[in-house]
């Protein structure tokens, strides 16, 4: 009998003892969940560094180029630089003649233009004076000799009639013999230099010499130069 109570006790101490023994070897191993932990952990630090690494800008990207500025100045931006004053009482007085000076100099200028041009103004009407006489006078000789030798006569804008006194003298000559009575008269004038602009009234008699049958308005243009005509232009 005892020798069986000591067996069974026996047994009893060596699971236990067992026991014990698998208890430590579990308590001694790492957890099974534990090491996806750290494995996530490790891969969260290699992000992290990963991210670090490229937010720090290299030495290449640092350095981007800068747009360059334009420092041109644009015409007209720049302020004048005021002029020279001057400091005594005679560069005063210099600068007043000066200036006296070149008024007086404009003024001639512009006074010798103005006086050639009213001369030219003067010479022009009196040949047109002279054309218009002879015109109503049906003169023929008188007529032609107010115009140049190569006289152009034109329809506006640029068409050509003809040129020269022979084709004058051939067109007129016939249209004074023809017609009984002509008159001309200006109902408005423009003279601007060796330019004669008129607009006038034309009256023509074919049958009797005191009744005008025809009247017309003609604007034309003439071109003096020397005294003569030497361009003639109709506007129709």
């Amino acid at each position: 009998m005892k020798p069986l109570l000591f067996a069974i006790s026996l047994f009893i101490s060596w699971q236990l003892a067992a026991s014990e023994l698998s208890t430590e070897q579990k308590q001694a191993q790492p957890a099974s969940g534990n090491e996806p932990e750290k494995k996530d952990v490790d891969s969260l630090e290699f992000i992290e560094q990963k991210s670090a690494t490229q937010q720090v800008p290299s030495s290449a990207q640092a350095k981007k180029p800068v747009a360059e500025v334009d420092d041109s100045k644009v015409l007209g931006s720049q302020n004048p630089a005021p002029a020279e004053q001057p400091k005594t009482a005679e560069e005063k007085q210099e600068a007043v003649n000066e200036a006296e000076q070149a008024v007086a100099k404009a003024k001639k200028a512009l006074t010798e233009k103005q006086q050639e041009k009213a001369r030219q103004s003067r010479e022009a009407t009196a040949v047109i004076e002279q054309v218009i006489a002879a015109y109503n006078a049906r003169n023929i000789d008188a007529f032609i000799k107010m115009y140049d030798e190569n006289v152009e006569f034109y329809t506006f804008p640029n068409e050509l009639m003809f040129t020269g006194k022979e084709k004058l003298i051939a067109r007129y000559g016939i249209m004074f013999k023809k017609l009984k009575c002509i008159k001309s008269s200006p109902i408005k004038r423009i003279v601007h230099g060796n330019i004669v602009i008129d607009h006038e009234l034309s009256e023509t008699c074919s049958e009797d010499p005191n009744v005008v049958d025809k009247r017309a308005e003609f604007v034309t243009s003439y071109q003096i130069e020397n005294g003569k005509i030497t361009k003639v232009l109709f506007f129709r």
